[in-house]
Order: C-alpha cells, then sequence, then structure tokens
C-alpha cells in the first residue's frame, strides 16, 4: 500500500486500499501514477539540465500502470475521442458539469457562447477597452429567449459582448483579504468557519448607496460544475484541498496533493495532471501560470519543484528542481509573453527568470537569478502582458517586470538586456499589509499605454508607463486612490473599472477616473484560500524571514485570477467568478427588485453617458441612445401598469394621493426627458385616466413643465382635462399660470374665455384673446366696462376693480411696446397692427356700449382718472420708442391734444393730476428732437390754477407739482418774472428758491429759507456751504455775508447755538458790534453761552474777544441762570479773577466767590466765604421754630460742611501746623456751637449735629495732631468746666478711629513678616539646591566644556540649566564687577525674555553706580543672579496674592530695593498713590467686659 503526507488541516483518509482502489475506478478516472520514478536530486545550479518526461502526468487519455486495484478504463475511451468533453466523466461526476453557472444570485438566462476569441478581436474593441468610451454592443443580445436548461461556463466567461478575448490572460491576481488560518497551506479565511451558518450567507451583501447610484455592477456566480468535481476529487482520489488557480481558455485549479486539474469552457474536467505520489515528495501546488496560447502549464511546488505540463497532451514536458535555492516554496510563477520565458518567485525574496530552451530535442531550462532577497524579498511579481492587438506596441519589446518587495516597488526590463528602469519606495505602512501589482493598458492623452497599481495598505498608487523616441521609458505618477480599508487584492477588470478585495473580505468596484466605489459586496461565502502557509514556507521547515510571514498571513496571490474580463475566486471548496453585468442586465436587476426608479434613473444614466462601468452598449451615439430609450420606454409602461395594480382599494384618499405621487411624477419626468409626448399623453395618460386620484396627480404633474415651457404638444384632451381638474380643485392660481403657457388654438376659446372671466383670471382671459384669436382690443373693452362707471361717479374702486385697473395699464403699456402680455413678444409682423389698434381704441370719442350723456375721449378720461401719473409714464415709454415717422407723429399730438381737452377743461382733476399731465409734456417739449405743438397760454392757466387757489388746501402738493414742472423743462414756459411774483405770492418758497438759484441771486435764498416755516432750521447750514464751499464767486458770498449780518438777530431767535456757531467762523471780527446791537438781555445771554462756554463745542482759540465780555457772560450767567454759575467757572478758560469775584459777591454767590478766592491763592478768605455761609445756615437751624423747612436745611448744612472739609483737605498739605489750625479748629467751632446753645441733648436736630461734627474730627484727625484737638475741646469754656460727658461720644468716636487704625497696621505688619518669612524660605531653598546642567556644552561656543584648556576659563552653571564657559559669557557682555565680586546672567535666558534690559542693566553695573538695581547706602544691593531669581519667585506667585499686593504698594516716587528692580514700573501706575483710594475694612469688634 502506498500512503501520502497527510497535510495539516486536511481531514484523514481512509487508509483501505480497496476502497481508494474503487472510489478512483467509479469516479473521474483520476490518473494516479504511482510508479513513477523519483524526481532527480534537488541542487541548486545555474547550468541547462537535460529533462526527462518524468511520468509524473498524463493526459486523461493515457494508460497508467496498474498498481493494487486501481483501473483505468475509460481513459482508453478518452484518447479514441479527445473532442469529446463529456467521454471522461465517470458516472459519479456526470452530473457536475450540466449544473453549469449557478450564481449566488439565481440568473435564469443562459447565453450562447461565442466563437473563439482569436477570431473575435478588432480594432473596436480594443477602442472601448482601452478609450473609456461606450462599449459595443451585438443588439441580438437583446432578442435572446429564456432557456431551461442551466448555462454553461463557457456563457457566462463569454456572454459580454466588449469581453469576447475571454480567456486571454490579462492582468493577474493582486490583491485580497482578511485573517488566514496559519497551520495549514490550503487555508481558508475567516469566512470560512461560519460557511455552514445559513443566516450568516443570508445577510445582506451590498451597500444600498452605491446600488441607488449604479444599480448591481458585478454579478459573483458559483461555478457549479467545477466546484463539484474538486470537492469530489478531495474526497474520492485524496487530491486535496484545492490551494492555487490560473484562468485562461482553461481553468487550471492546483491542489494541497501536488494535482493540477484542467477545465475547459464548459466546466468540463479536460485533465488531472500529476499525481498523490510526486505531491508526496514535491508537496502542495503553491504556484500556477498558463501561457499566452493555453498550450502550456508551469506548476510551482511548496518544497520548491517547478514542472512544465503540455495542455494539449498532458505529458510532463520539464520538472525542474534547480532554478532556485533548495528549500524555499515557489510563491509566483508567471510566464511572460515570450512563450520561452518565465519569471518565479521564492520564499527565500529571490526572483529568476527561467528560459526554456531545446537544444538537440532535449528540453532545458536556464536560470537566471534576477533579484536576490538577501538584498529584500520580493513577494509579489508581476510581468507586463499585452493582448494579441498590442503586441506591437513598442514598449513590449523591453519585457517589463513589476516587482514588489518589503520596501519598494521595481519595474525591470528583461529585454534587450537587463534594466532597471524605476524603483519606488512606500513610505510608512502597515509591515502586515500585502504589497500588491497590477498591469493594465489605458487610454490617456490620445495615446495606449500601460499602467501600473501598486499599493500596499489604503493609497493606490497609480504609474503610467511611456517610451519616449529615444527608446527610453518615463514612468510617471497618476493621481492616488486613498482608501478607508486595507486592500489584499487590486484586479484589473478593464482600463476604466478595478475590483479591490479588502481584508474582511469585501469587494470593491472602483471606477479609476473618478476614483468612486460603484459598489460594494460581501464574500463570506467563497471561503476563499490563503497562500500563508507557501510565504511561511512550511513544507520545507518554516525558514523565512518573519517580516514575510507577516506579509503571508493576508497573502492570496494564488486563489484570485482575472482573464478577459472575469475575476475568478477560488475557495476551499469552489470556484467563483465575477463579472460585470451589462448595462441591460443592471437595470434589470433593479427591475427584479421592484425598484422601478433607481433602475429608470440608471437607464437615463445611461442615455446621458454618464454610467460607470458600462458593459454591453455599441455603435454611435444615436444608436446606442435609441436602444436606452426602447428600454426605457417599456420600463415606464410596465411602471404604469405596475402603479395602477399595486394601488390601495380601499382606505384613505391621501393614501392613494401618496401612492400615486411617488410614482407618476416620476414616469412624467422620464417621458419628457425621451422628449416622448407621444407615448405620455397617449398610452401612458390612457392608463392613467382609468384611476381618477392617478389622473389628478398626473394633470398636476404636468403644471412645472408647463411653466417652464418645456412641455409641447400637448393633446387638446389633456389640456381640457387639466383646466376642468385645476377649476375642480379651485386652484384658479394655477390654472391662470398654466393657461398663458399654453397653445390653447384647439380649445374652445370661448369657454375658455368665459371660464376665465367668471373666475378673475384676466392675464389668462387677454392671453385668450391674443394668442387664440389675435384679438387685442376685446379684453381691454371688457374691462373698462367693469372700472369706468365707479370711477366717472367719482367712487372709490374696490380691490378687485382696482387690480383690473393695474392689468389694464400694464397690458397697454406692453402692447405699445410690442410685447405679448402676460409674457413674451408679439410676433414681429403683427406689432404695428396692435400698436395702432391700442391709439385708436385710447382716442375713441366715445365707447361702443355709451351712453347718451357719456362724456368724450371716455378711455384716456378713465384711465386719467384711475392713475395719472402712471398712465402718463406709458405713454412717456411709449413716445420714446416712437420713430419718426408721420402717422406716430400724427398720434402722439392727437393723444396730447385729448389730453389737455380732458383735463384743462375739467374741474375734477386734483392740482396733482393736473401737475402730473404739464410735467409730462414739459418733459416731451423739452426733448431735442420733439415735434410736439403745446399753446404756452395753457402753461399760463395751470400756473394761475396752481399758484392762485381758492384755499390754502393742497398747499404743500401744488407747490411740490410746479417745482416738478420746473424741473421737468416747464421753466421755458413761463415768463420767470411773473413765476416769482405769483410764487411769493402764493408763499412757494421752493419755486422761489429754484428760481433765485437760476438767477444766482443767493442772498436772496436766505429770506426764502426763513420765511418758509418748514425749512427754517436749513438755513444756518445753507448759508455755512456758500460762506466755505468753493464754487462761488467773492461777490455771491460777500452779497451772502451781508445778508446774514443783516438777519442774525433772526437767526438767533432760530436757534442760539447753530447761530453762535456760524458766528464763531464766519463772523468773529463783528462779535462786538453783534454784541452792542442785541437789545434782548436773554438773546444776549443764550448767545454767549453758546459762544464761550466750551461744553457747546465751539473752539475757543478761534475767538480772540476782550476779558469784559467774558465778564459780561458770567453777569448775564449770575442773573439768568445762577445755579450754574460754578460749574460754568470751573470750565471757563478766559476771565479775569478780580472782577469774577466782585460779580459773585455782588450777586451772593458764596460757593462761586470761594471757589474763585482758593483759585486765586486766598485759602482763608475761601473758608471764610464758606465758613459764613455755613455760620448763618445753622443760625437758621437753631432760630427755626420746627417747621417744615428743617430737614432741608440740614441737607443744606451738610452739603455746605462737605464742601468746607473738602476745601480744608485740598489744601491742608500746603500748610504749616499754624495754619492748619486756623482752618480746622474755627470749623469745628462752628459745628459745636449750636450744641452749646441747646443745652440739652434731646435737642431734635442734636444727633444730627453730633454726626456731622463727628465727620469734621474724623477729617481733621488727618491734619492736626490729637492732643491738640483734645487740649482744645478741654479748653473750651463749657467743656472746661467738668461737663465731660457732653463731649464722650466724640473722643469715644476718635479712639475707636485710632484703635481701627491700630489693629489695621498690626495686621499688615503680621502680613508681611509672614510672606517675607516665606518667600525667604522658598529663595534659600532655590540657593541651596544643587544645580544641574541641562547640556554638557557651552551654550555660545556649543564646544563641550571639558574641551577648552585656558587657564582662565572657569565653567558657569545657572540655575535654569544652561552652562557657559566664562569668557564666552564675558565676551557677550554678561559679567561684570561690582564691589570687587564678579556678578553673571545667564546669556540665553535674559536675552529671550528680557529684550534689552540685559544690556541697559549691566551698562550701569559697568559705571559703577550703585543705583541701577539696587538701593545705595544702607539696603544692601542684589547681584544679577539673585536678581533673576527674585524675578523667577516673582514669575511663579504671580496673581492676587499678597506678595504681588506688596509689590504694588511698593512703588513709590522713586524706585528703590529688590521691588523696583523686578517691576521697574514709574509711580504714576499705582493704584496706591490715587487720593480716592481707601481700604474699606470694618473695625475691629468691641470687647465686652
Amino acid at each position: 500500500m502506498i500512503s501520502f503526507p497527510l497535510p495539516a488541516g486536511s481531514r484523514p483518509r481512509r487508509s483501505s486500499l480497496q476502497s481508494l482502489s474503487r472510489r478512483t475506478a467509479a469516479a473521474a478516472h483520476f490518473p494516479i501514477n504511482r510508479s513513477a520514478p523519483s524526481p532527480p536530486p534537488l541542487g541548486y545550479r545555474r547550468a541547462a539540465a537535460p529533462l526527462t518526461a518524468a511520468g509524473g502526468g498524463r493526459p486523461c487519455g493515457a494508460a497508467p500502470a496498474r498498481s493494487g486495484g486501481g483501473s483505468g478504463r475509460g481513459f482508453e475511451s478518452r484518447r479514441r475521442r479527445p473532442a469529446s468533453p463529456t467521454a471522461s466523466r465517470g458516472p459519479a461526476m456526470d452530473a457536475a458539469p450540466e449544473d453549469g453557472l449557478v450564481g449566488t444570485e439565481a440568473e435564469p438566462d443562459g447565453l450562447p457562447c461565442p466563437e473563439p476569441p482569436a477570431s473575435r478581436l478588432s480594432a473596436a474593441e480594443l477602442d472601448r477597452e482601452l478609450d473609456s468610451r461606450s462599449e459595443l454592443i451585438d443588439d441580438k443580445e437583446f432578442d435572446i429567449p429564456q432557456v431551461d436548461t442551466p448555462p454553461t461556463l463557457e456563457s457566462i466567461l463569454n456572454e459580454t459582448d466588449d469581453e469576447e478575448e475571454s480567456f486571454v490572460l490579462e492582468d493577474p491576481f493582486l490583491l485580497n483579504i482578511d485573517n488566514t488560518d496559519t497551520h495549514s497551506y490550503d487555508t481558508s479565511s475567516v469566512a470560512s468557519s461560519d460557511s455552514g451558518d445559513r443566516t450568516h450567507l443570508k445577510r445582506k451583501k451590498k451597500l444600498p448607496d452605491s446600488l441607488s447610484l449604479h444599480g448591481s455592477v458585478i454579478r459573483l456566480s458559483l461555478l457549479k460544475g467545477i466546484s463539484a468535481q474538486i470537492v469530489s476529487a478531495a474526497d474520492k482520489v485524496d487530491a486535496g484541498l484545492p490551494t492555487a488557480i490560473a484562468a485562461s481558455n482553461l481553468i487550471a485549479v492546483g491542489t494541497s496533493h501536488g494535482l493540477a486539474l484542467i477545465f475547459d469552457q464548459n466546466q468540463a474536467l479536460r485533465l488531472c495532471l500529476g499525481s498523490t505520489a510526486v505531491g508526496a515528495q514535491y508537496g502542495a501546488i503553491s504556484a500556477l501560470s498558463i501561457n499566452n496560447d493555453c498550450s502550456r502549464l508551469l506548476c510551482g511546488f511548496a518544497k520548491g519543484q517547478i514542472t512544465m505540463w503540455d495542455l494539449a497532451s498532458g505529458k510532463l514536458l520539464r520538472s525542474i528542481t534547480d532554478a532556485h535555492p533548495p528549500g524555499t516554496a515557489i510563491l509566483h510563477i508567471k510566464f511572460t509573453d515570450d512563450p520561452t520565458l518565465a519569471i518565479c518567485n521564492d520564499s527565500g525574496g529571490s526572483v529568476f527568470e527561467l528560459s526554456f530552451k531545446r537544444v538537440m530535442g532535449v528540453r532545458t531550462c536556464e536560470s537566471r537569478c534576477l533579484f536576490s532577497g538577501s538584498k529584500g524579498e520580493v513577494c509579489c511579481i508581476e510581468p507586463l502582458h499585452a493582448k494579441v492587438e498590442l503586441r506591437d506596441h513598442p514598449i513590449t519589446q523591453y519585457s517589463l517586470l513589476a516587482m514588489a518587495s518589503l520596501t519598494k516597488i521595481l519595474v525591470i526590463g528583461l529585454k534587450p538586456s537587463l534594466k532597471v528602469w524605476m524603483t519606488f519606495p512606500y513610505g510608512r505602512m502597515d509591515p502586515s499589509s500585502v504589497p500588491l501589482l497590477a498591469w493594465h493598458f489605458v487610454a490617456v492623452q490620445n495615446s495606449v499605454n500601460p499602467m501600473l497599481a501598486f499599493c500596499r495598505g489604503d493609497v493606490v498608487h497609480f504609474l503610467l508607463v511611456k517610451r519616449d523616441d529615444t527608446g527610453a521609458i518615463h514612468v510617471t505618477k497618476q493621481k492616488q486612490l486613498h482608501l478607508h480599508y486595507d486592500l489584499i487584492n487590486f484586479t484589473w477588470i478593464n482600463s476604466r473599472t478595478a475590483v479591490l478585495l479588502d481584508s474582511v473580505e469585501k469587494l470593491h468596484v472602483i471606477d479609476r477616473q473618478t476614483q468612486e466605489e460603484l459598489e460594494t459586496i460581501e464574500i463570506p461565502e467563497v471561503q476563499l484560500v490563503y497562500n500563508s502557509s507557501h510565504f511561511k514556507s512550511l513544507a520545507t521547515g518554516g525558514n523565512v524571514s518573519e517580516a514575510l510571514a507577516l506579509v503571508g498571513e493576508k497573502a492570496c496571490y494564488q486563489s484570485i485570477s482575472s482573464c478577459g474580463g472575469h475575476i475568478f475566486y477560488l475557495g476551499t471548496k469552489s470556484v467563483h467568478v465575477m463579472t460585470l453585468r451589462s448595462w441591460r442586465e443592471r437595470i434589470d436587476h433593479l427591475l427584479k427588485q421592484e425598484r422601478l426608479t433607481d433602475a429608470l434613473a440608471l437607464a437615463w444614466s445611461f442615455y446621458e453617458g454618464k454610467a460607470k462601468a458600462v458593459v454591453g452598449l455599441s455603435g454611435d451615439t444615436s444608436k446606442r441612445k435609441a436602444v436606452i430609450a426602447d428600454r426605457m420606454v417599456e420600463i415606464l409602461l410596465h411602471y404604469a401598469d405596475r402603479t395602477l395594480k399595486k394601488c390601495p382599494d380601499q382606505g384613505k384618499i391621501q393614501v392613494m394621493e401618496q401612492h400615486f405621487q411617488d410614482v407618476v411624477p416620476v414616469i412624467v419626468d422620464y417621458c419628457l426627458l425621451l422628449q416622448r409626448t407621444d407615448l405620455l399623453f397617449n398610452q401612458i395618460y390612457d392608463k392613467m385616466s382609468e384611476n381618477s386620484v392617478a389622473k389628478g396627480i398626473f394633470l398636476e404633474c404636468l403644471e412645472p413643465y408647463i411653466l417652464s415651457d418645456k412641455l409641447m404638444g400637448m393633446t387638446a384632451q389633456v389640456m381640457k382635462d387639466l383646466l376642468l381638474h385645476f377649476q375642480d380643485k379651485n386652484r384658479l392660481e394655477n390654472m391662470e399660470a398654466c393657461i398663458v403657457h399654453m397653445d390653447i388654438t384647439s380649445l374652445d376659446i370661448q369657454q375658455v374665455v368665459l371660464l376665465c372671466w367668471e373666475n378673475h383670471l384676466y392675464d389668462a382671459m387677454i392671453y385668450v384673446y391674443n394668442s387664440g384669436m389675435n384679438d387685442f382690443i376685446s379684453p381691454m373693452e371688457k374691462l373698462f366696462k367693469v372700472i369706468a362707471p365707479p370711477l366717472n361717479a367719482g367712487k372709490s374702486l374696490t380691490d378687485e376693480q382696482v387690480v383690473m385697473g393695474n392689468k389694464l395699464l400694464v397690458y397697454i403699456s406692453c402692447c405699445l411696446a410690442g410685447r405679448a402680455y402676460p409674457l413674451g413678444d408679439i410676433p414681429e409682423d403683427l406689432v404695428p397692427l396692435v400698436k395702432n389698434q391700442i391709439f385708436e381704441f385710447l382716442i375713441r370719442l366715445h365707447s361702443t356700449e355709451g351712453s347718451v350723456d357719456e362724456e368724450v375721449y371716455p378711455h384716456i378720461r378713465t384711465l386719467l382718472h384711475f392713475d395719472t401719473r402712471e398712465f402718463l409714464n406709458v405713454l412717456a415709454l411709449t413716445f420714446e420708442d416712437f420713430k419718426n415717422d408721420k402717422q406716430a407723429v400724427e398720434y402722439q399730438q392727437r393723444i396730447v391734444d385729448i389730453l389737455l381737452k380732458v383735463m384743462v377743461e375739467n374741474s375734477d382733476f386734483t392740482p396733482s393730476q393736473v401737475g402730473c399731465l404739464f410735467t409730462f409734456l414739459a418733459r416731451q417739449l423739452a426733448k431735442p428732437n420733439n415735434t410736439l405743438f403745446v399753446n404756452r397760454t395753457l402753461f399760463d392757466q395751470v400756473l394761475e390754477f396752481l399758484c392762485s387757489p381758492d384755499d390754502d388746501s393742497r398747499h404743500s402738493e401744488r407747490q411740490q407739482v410746479l417745482l416738478e414742472l420746473l424741473q421737468a423743462g416747464g421753466i421755458v414756459q413761463f415768463e420767470e418774472s411773473r413765476l416769482i411774483q405769483m410764487a411769493e405770492k402764493a408763499e412757494f418758497y421752493q419755486i422761489c428758491e429754484f428760481m433765485y438759484e437760476r438767477q444766482l441771486r443767493y442772498d436772496k435764498i436766505i429770506d426764502c429759507y426763513l420765511r418758509d416755516p418748514v425749512r427754517k432750521e436749513e438755513v444756518f447750514n445753507y448759508i455755512h456751504n456758500i460762506l466755505s464751499m468753493p464754487g462761488y464767486s467773492a461777490e455771491e458770498k460777500q452779497a451772502v455775508w451781508k445778508k446774514a449780518l443783516e438777519h442774525i438777530e433772526e437767526l438767533l431767535l432760530l436757534s442760539p447755538c447753530k447761530a453762535a456757531d456760524l458766528v464763531a467762523i464766519h463772523f468773529t471780527e463783528q462779535i462786538e458790534s453783534i454784541i452792542a446791537n442785541l437789545q434782548d438781555q436773554f438773546l444776549l445771554f443764550q448767545f454767549l453761552r453758546s459762544l464761550l462756554d466750551p461744553r457747546e463745542g465751539i473752539n475757543q482759540d478761534l475767538l480772540h474777544l476782550p476779558p469784559h465780555i467774558t465778564e459780561q457772560f458770567i453777569e448775564l450767567l449770575c442773573q439768568h441762570s445762577p445755579d450754574h454759575v460754578l460749574e460754568t467757572l470751573k470750565v471757563l478758560e478766559y476771565c479775569r479773577l478780580e472782577e469774577t469775584i466782585q460779580i459773585t459777591q455782588k450777586h451772593q454767590l458764596h460757593e462761586a466767590s470761594s471757589y474763585l478766592l482758593e483759585k486765586k491763592g486766598d485759602i482763608h478768605g475761601a473758608f471764610r466765604v464758606m465758613l459764613e455761609r455755613l455760620q448763618s445756615k445753622l443760625l437758621m437751624l437753631t432760630q427755626d421754630d420746627g417747621g417744615s423747612a428743617e430737614l432741608p436745611l440740614l441737607e443744606s448744612i451738610e452739603d455746605t460742611l462737605m464742601k468746607t472739609i473738602a476745601l480744608c483737605q485740598r489744601n491742608s498739605h500746603n500748610l504749616n501746623q499754624q495754619q492748619r489750625e486756623a482752618l480746622w479748629f474755627p470749623l469745628l467751632e462752628a459745628m459745636m456751637s449750636p450744641q452749646k446753645l441747646s443745652g440739652s441733648s434731646q435737642y431734635r436736630y442734636a444727633e444730627s449735629l453730633k454726626s456731622l461734627t463727628m465727620q469734621v474730627l474724623n477729617n481733621m484727625a488727618a491734619f492736626i495732631a490729637l492732643p491738640s484737638i483734645l487740649q482744645r475741646i478741654l479748653q473750651d469754656p463749657v467743656y472746661g468746666k467738668g461737663k465731660l460727658g457732653e463731649i464722650q461720644g466724640l473722643v469715644l468716636g476718635m479712639l475707636d478711629t485710632f484703635n481701627y487704625e491700630q489693629t489695621l497696621l498690626e495686621t499688615t505688619t503680621n502680613l508681611l513678616n509672614h510672606d517675607l518669612h516665606w518667600s525667604l524660605c522658598n529663595l534659600r531653598a532655590s540657593v541651596t539646591r544643587g544645580l544641574t546642567p541641562k547640556q554638557d556644552y557651552c551654550c555660545i561656543c556649543l564646544q563641550q566644556y571639558k574641551r577648552r584648556q585656558e587657564s582662565a576659563d572657569e565653567i558657569i552653571v545657572f540655575s535654569c540649566g544652561h552652562l557657559y564657559h566664562s569668557l564666552c559669557l564675558l565676551s557677550k557682555e554678561c559679567g561684570a564687577v561690582s564691589k570687587d565680586v564678579m556678578r553673571w546672567m545667564c546669556y540665553k535666558c535674559n536675552s529671550s525674555n528680557k529684550g534689552g534690559k540685559l544690556s541697559e542693566n549691566f551698562s550701569e553695573l559697568k559705571k559703577g553706580s550703585g543705583t541701577s538695581l539696587a538701593q545705595t547706602g544702607s539696603e544692601s544691593a542684589l547681584d544679577p543672579q539673585q536678581i533673576q531669581a527674585f524675578d523667577q519667585l516673582c514669575r511663579l506667585n504671580r496673581g492676587t496674592s499678597r506678595l504681588a499686593l506688596l509689590t504694588e504698594l511698593s512703588r513709590g516716587g522713586e524706585k528703590h530695593g529688590l521691588l523696583s528692580v523686578s517691576h521697574g514700573d514709574s509711580a504714576a501706575s499705582s493704584v496706591f498713590q490715587n487720593e480716592t483710594f481707601q481700604l474699606h475694612l470694618a473695625p475691629p469688634p468691641l470687647m465686652d467686659d
């Protein structure tokens, strides 16, 4: 019995030879050669060795040597009938291939097999494959009926017409997948573990977002025949599990027991190459490759051997054992386009070129090392393959090969001699990610060149490879593709579309140009095979690097093979094929899911040429669009039928409406996009008419297209139904909007007009008359009949009638301008006719159905009454368009004559209306090419009418109308002197201004302003502008100046402030004469206050007034506003003190006098004034009998006292002790006197006076010594007689204040001591701590401190960690001698933090001045290092700490001591220097005994 090694992870086999033989005989006749001679010993040599057919495999027709009970029947029958694909089927596997292809999604239709690919290639196919144009299609494809028999593999692989080069090898396997089973070399994906769970397979595979855009782009199908035979072979003849796949016109599957199973396009097993005996010796098949013409197969094995087979005869042609170093697995083996050249890559990371030759009938193989694994392991190789039609491409002569190592990719040329054309490093990436390579020819800039896609991780790089005229190859980087997942496989499916597999086994279909993801699908059911065991070289002892083994965890290079637009995925028990769906199939796929809207959207994207990954469309654009349009029509009709069938039979009407609103607009949209109104209004509309709700929704869907003028060719029935529908729904505005966009000539015009009139749809009615009957007059007649009667009767119009009138005006304007109403243009040939008709209508003497007493020209009269201004504007616009032809001029004159006749001869028009007419006429007459004639006497009549009203009503309106008339050019129609005279008589001052300005009589305009009550205030700006702005002559300005001076008193009365501004700027020389001439004293006071008070805003520097004027102002101020004297004196800049004091004393303004005396320097005089005022008020209080005036009097006393205390405080600083006592003691005596007089503590105001007295004592205690105050009190005759109880309150209050201040001082001292102790502790700890240098080199010269040998050089280390040579510091002026001690400062810290401060400090140190950094005298100086340490301490404790507070307090008038060094601010910035600063602290509580 022959035993086979059991691979790890595979199930045990029966050991009975009989059972094996029975299975072999009964199954698929796998030829197992048990007598094959052993292969030659493994050896590593470069020389060619003659190879003999070792008999390791035969064609299925060859008779194997009998061994055991094995039977070889059936092989002879296959040999006799080699063309029969079914002859080799044994009973057990007969049914397998007939299952054909049943995908993960059931696909019932099969397509007939195409002819062999070589005869089908064409330039057109190449063009659509490479140039990103729409693919070609065979129209026969659309007429294939459904078949009952399942499709064959061949039909699946060839059903898309644009990929009929079906099995010419393209760019093979690149990237894929997730976790792997590391214990077996036929490992499968993580999904294999739950492959038995049916719910796992039923989970949603596709993402809805890409489906909604592009539909299902790919179809993944199970190859049942091949899958069944793989399982059968493993089970019955111990073929082992599948390990590798290669696809071309044939499909080769390698197994773990060394067999290669060859299948044809019908999924029939053609050959079984190799034997389990050889498999036991060579190990599993780890790589496969089929050459271009499908005549040779290369098999690489896990133990390093390579075999070549003849696929026609099944013969073993070569068995290569010495092509690469022994003990390494074959990871890749690839044929190049040259059939005598192949490339292999082993698990040592080396790459070898295999050259096949035949010398004297003996087959040999020469090996050449292209890349040694010792320089970096290569784990992926990809030769450039060109299709038959591209074999003449100039770049193919180089036989390019791309190689991916763990760190970079290389592109080399094998011919004519070995040359490296490019290297490209990956950059940073995950070491476990798989390097991937894939070639494809693409069309870029009108030329076809190969593009290499490579990736490791989540970024795909695209490199375009070109050959220039010199023969050099250039590589151009294209746009990268950034992903959010790691790739394990990258495969081109055509030049525009790539299929990516990520590490969690999801397929992503990507459009290369837009980088858009078209579809995503999970493939756990494939149970993908991983090549981990070969990358780890488990069969030869696992002698590979850790990096390669890590990459091998996700490697699935040999499990995925692409060919002719199909990608094959090898699973542990199956083979799946992935293809792009044809455009029709993608649409049908959505239809099966009843996603009709998405199907239509997708079809429309095909129609527009915007779809991605399009397969199966041929011919020119019109042919393609016609094919797609026919399919869309079928879908639309189906959609309509389905919508009606699925309509809810019962329930709310809203449910039915919602059902149709979701569908009907879509149908209408696409019918109109396809321009198939015939379909829309016949078949579709007939279907929708079966359901009233659907019909209504359908009609409403038409509205937006009608309004945008996109819907032409509506049938009469649909238009009629649409109008009736809107009428039923009472959506009249919608109906009107639609009517004016519709061609209604096919409808019953009278019926539509009636409908519009009844529903007040005037726009629609006018449109129907105009476009339906070319009648432009009837609509006007209908509207005039409604609005004329109430206007003629003088009644007000209703809102509806106002709307009609406005529409009438707009309609007339449009007609006269040649535009159609409400939109569009009147046909050019009708424009003159329409204008004539409108004019004739307007100037009719009588209306068609007018009464006997109707006034003449009713139409013009009505329009003038309705809106004079707008009607005249319409006429003005019309006159603008008139050409100088005779008829137009006649109409123009005729209209004007009628207007004058109607308006001038009637008294029922307002002045405004008459003015509008004459303004209109004036504008027309003012035109340079005017042809109108108007009698000037009419203008005179209008002037009389406007300027001589019977009453004063509408005064401003009449003036405004006349002004507009003059501005419009009517001035030429009047005599100016008469006009001015009449305007003055009518008080039309704006008219006067207009006329005077024309005559340049600007001075007269001042009178106009002053006499016009509405515009009086504007006179100031007018005068200022004339006098200050350029553009006026000196004579004109002088006249205005004189006129203003004449009216100065009037101007002052109008606004003293503005008048003073004017005087200050333009009349400074005349101020004294103005003051002298003013008789009204109060007016003079107002004028002087505006002029002299700086708060009024006039710049006093401009005024140079004698002092007596200021004193005159103060005198007037004392008379008219005594309360404001003091505050005015404080801001008044120029005044004589002596004279002013006399004035204030004369008027007994004590506070003002006191202020002036203090300002003069007479402090005691100022104090006496205030004291006398206070004493007089106190006297009044003591004499008061308790009347109602007591409370205000006390408040007045307190106010005067506070002002007196403030006076004493302000001046006590500058007085000696005796002078201070002369101020404070009289004030204290004044306050205590009333208390002495009272004689009783129960006196009603005693408490108030005591409180005020305490305020005096508290304030004087700051300036007068306490003993002096007590002595003065005790020396008082009253208190000196033993009545100390009277002043007990005063003394206790003083003692409380003393107690409070003493407590405050002690607390502050304690805080200071505590903080000083804490600061010193920190400083001491800092000083005694060891210093740690941050580096071992000098921070200035950057040399290590040990290398300098100068004897005078010392090493200086600072607390900040910086280290220096002493000489280096001296060179940077960071050291200086102070008091015979060298002081150092850190160069880096001080130059970066202090800026220019360093040089200043040290310049002062060098001068020897001891005043810069430390205080001289008794206080010790700080050296620079201590200053630096203290600054650091302050920075550490910045914020509202006590240290910061003390630092702030320490800033005095001079910089001194420690704190001034670290905070060198000026004293002015301190808040504590402010007079008003106080510490608000509560006094300590009184201690009870």
